[in-house]
């Protein structure tokens, strides 16, 4: 993409309503424009970001064995009361009627629907375990809302729902979320630290909140360093095998947020950190079926309620989040497996045909997911903008150093430069 014609629209100041780290530098940096309160519309280059978490949330999922489908955001009002929550809710529920007086929903989670949907659908033990999932917008009426996209009134969540013949399948589509979250936020270059939660409104006995480490994270933890120091990222999961013993490993080691924890206790081992919450998972037996009457006729021949789960992903959020955990004074510092564009290249004098020539050879060169500098300005506007956004890797071409064949790479988390031929830095980057 030529940034002479990319729609990226940076600002040199913070914006005053923006409090939070990722709030500013999401804006600045062009990633998103607020419509309304808590409501944001996704830029160009923020959408690049979202997509690329989609597609790792994507492939995590269905790595694990669940299967995507895609239910409305409207939801009717009679599934909610059928379960219970349509007055337990609260005014957080956005209700909405139609035209023929229908009383209806913009869903903020879709238990009720799922519950319906395989109610119908799903018969016979044999059919099962499932696990279905669905990446969507959804919507929750925020008093304040405030933090961006950290605490929006409308955000992308990745909801997945397990159905389960007994308690003890169940809990075995429960590792299998566990595990595939685990994976999913290591390979965004994540420390993601998972602990004891409440289930809140969605209801259940068993859940746990995955919180990613951060400085400016607004939740306080204390951490056994051995769950710090694990690394997942080489890590091989057979997931037709027992998990058990890999969840384990974090239920049988300290993971608690700061109002739960026992400060007597505190030892050498456990270290206090801050995270921000961006995945839930859940296990509630048989709360919706029992309500909605979703059965399927077990082995003996009987009628069986369901055992059900549910597991969400703030993919949104998640933007948010890997700013919070990933940034520095000039601006954003990408992962390379979600920044917008993996290579930025900048030409320092645009009016030199020597460094064009090799620009241009350049971004033909090194495939779709990379940015071009190639705006007739000043050569300081056009580094910061580059650091603003944090990609991961500039190649800066300028007159200087073209004259031997040879470029500047910058590495934007280490702020390193090296003079490298051009060859070697088609043989480094060439997809």
């Amino acid at each position: 993409m030529r940034l002479s014609s990319y729609f990226m629209p940076t600002l040199k100041e913070n914006p005053i309503e923006a409090q939070i780290v990722s709030h500013r530098l999401m804006l600045r940096a062009g990633l998103i424009y607020q419509t309304a309160s808590g409501i944001y519309a996704w830029l160009p280059l923020g959408l690049r970001v979202l997509k690329k978490i989609i597609k790792i949330v994507r492939e995590e999922q269905n790595r694990a064995g669940a299967q995507e489908l895609l239910m409305p955001t409207i939801q009717l009002a009679d599934l909610w009361k059928e379960s219970g929550r349509y007055n337990d809710y609260g005014k957080e529920l956005l209700r909405i009627s139609d035209r023929h007086n229908r009383e209806m929903l913009f869903g903020p989670t879709n238990e009720e629907m799922i519950t319906a949907i395989f109610r119908d659908s799903v018969k016979s033990f044999r059919e099962l375990p499932k696990i279905l999932y669905h990446i969507q917008w959804k919507f929750r009426d925020e008093l304040r809302p405030r933090f961006g996209v950290m605490r929006g009134r409308e955000f992308l969540m990745k909801d997945g729902y397990s159905f389960d013949i007994d308690s003890l399948s169940s809990k075995r589509s429960y590792n299998r979320m566990f595990v595939a979250y685990m994976k999913t936020f290591t390979r965004m270059g994540l420390k993601a630290i998972p602990t004891r939660a409440d289930s809140g409104p969605i209801g259940g006995d068993l859940s746990y909140e995955f919180h990613i480490l951060a400085e400016n994270g607004d939740d306080t933890l204390f951490v056994h360093r051995d769950l710090i120091e694990s690394n997942w990222k080489n890590r091989d999961v057979d997931y037709d095998s027992d998990l058990q013993f890999i969840i384990d490993e974090f239920v049988n080691k300290c993971a608690v947020t700061e109002e739960k924890y026992d400060l007597t206790k505190m030892t050498n081992d456990i270290i206090k950190v801050h995270g921000i919450e961006v995945g839930h998972i859940f296990n509630f037996g048989t709360k919706y079926s029992k309500a909605m009457n979703a059965k399927v006729t077990g082995s003996n021949g009987k009628l069986v309620e369901l055992e059900m789960g549910s597991y969400g992903i703030g993919v949104s959020r998640l933007v948010g989040a890997l700013i919070e955990a990933f940034h520095d004074d000039a601006g954003i510092v990408w992962p390379e497996s979600v920044a917008p564009f993996r290579l930025g290249i900048i030409n320092l004098k645009k009016n030199d045909s020597c460094c064009s020539a090799v620009c241009e050879k350049l971004y033909n060169d090194l495939g779709d997911d990379v940015l071009y500098d190639d705006r007739d300005e000043r050569v300081g506007v056009k580094l910061t903008d580059m650091d603003l956004i944090g990609l991961p890797w500039s190649i800066i071409v300028g007159p200087r150093s073209i004259v031997n064949d040879r470029v500047e790479l910058k590495n934007r988390k280490t702020g390193e430069y090296q003079e490298l031929s051009i060859e070697a830095i088609m043989k480094r980057f060439a997809t």
